[in-house]
């Protein structure tokens, strides 16, 4: 993308990657319409909380559009053992996004309205892990679950884990027809000579990120959730002033959940026949429940 070039592909549920070589930055915006409906739908969430999730799959999107091999995995994971909220998953692979939130209802009923991040976690941390399915590495960084957002605690957890100046915003928004529309950026300071996740250190000339920070920070919620503003546009109002920037194609993500009736039948066959047995209810099914999709897979004992 040059200056002049204004093309612009206005889309929902899809993922954008571009660099500013001049400044050693690179950022990523995404924006999700329809597969967060469907995640969302599939569950009954209070409003503060489905906001929480839908936070946090498009956060997920953003991480996820980094892995360069088919396989790989990206999961994001905040947990605490004293929160309203005792666990939030978030996963993304190949393009397929899924997440969940397991929370105590009677304790989110008492609360008041709009609770803040620590009412709904109390203490506990953000774990993010890349899985690389070409060498079946894992990578894995965990630090405390901190800040106001979910936002702030993805720009804490880039400080603490990686040392990678970070910008993150992250909005949430109804459309005209009542759906929910999510958006989300993030920018990063590359390393020096760096364009990669992997980074030796990062180059010591913060005047280059500090001006790229500052005009990420004049991204508006209303940009980041209006399904007729364009991922391209969007990088083009806030970096148009630069000599070049390098757009990726865009990534087209789904909602995707990975349980299988007949995995299932067969992870479940490999039990003792004695604690198959054990696993039935009165009608001789064994019940496995998928917490992504919400869907329960009976599995009738005779048919083991």
């Amino acid at each position: 993308m040059n200056s002049g070039e204004t093309a612009s592909e206005p889309a929902l549920d899809s993922a954008l990657g571009f660099s500013i070589q001049a400044r050693h930055a690179r950022g990523r915006i995404v924006r999700l319409g329809p597969l967060l409906g469907e995640i969302l739908d599939a569950h009954d969430y209070p409003e503060p909380i489905a906001h929480l999730l839908a936070e946090a799959i498009t956060l997920t999107a953003l991480l996820g559009a980094t892995l360069k091999e088919a396989g790989g995995q990206l999961t994001l994971q905040a947990q605490t053992e004293s929160g309203v909220i005792d666990l939030l998953v978030a996963d993304y692979r190949d393009g397929e996004m899924r997440g969940y939130v397991r929370h105590d209802a009677e304790r989110f009923a008492e609360m008041p309205a709009n609770p803040s991040l620590f009412a709904l976690f109390g203490t506990g941390y953000l774990a993010i892990t890349f899985d690389q399915s070409a060498t079946g590495e894992r990578y894995q960084g965990i630090v405390p679950l901190e800040g106001a957002s979910l936002a702030e605690a993805a720009q804490s957890y880039f400080a603490q884990s990686e040392q990678i100046p970070s910008l993150v915003r992250l909005a949430v928004n109804k459309g005209e027809d009542g759906a929910t529309i999510a958006g989300g950026m993030m920018l990063q300071h590359l390393a020096d000579g760096e364009e990669g996740r992997e980074r030796i250190h990062v180059r010591l000339d913060r005047s280059e990120w500090e001006h790229v920070r500052a005009l990420g920070e004049t991204l508006t919620a209303d940009e980041l959730t209006d399904p007729q503003v364009g991922l391209d546009t969007i990088v083009w109002r806030l970096f148009h002033e630069e000599a070049e920037i390098r757009v990726l194609p865009q990534t087209v993500l789904t909602r995707g959940c990975r349980c299988d009736p007949a995995h299932i039948r067969t992870v479940i066959a490999r039990f003792p026949a004695d604690e198959r047995v054990e696993m039935t209810d009165s009608d001789g099914v064994i019940r496995v429940d998928c917490e992504f999709c919400a869907r329960s897979f009976p599995v009738e004992l005779a048919e083991l």
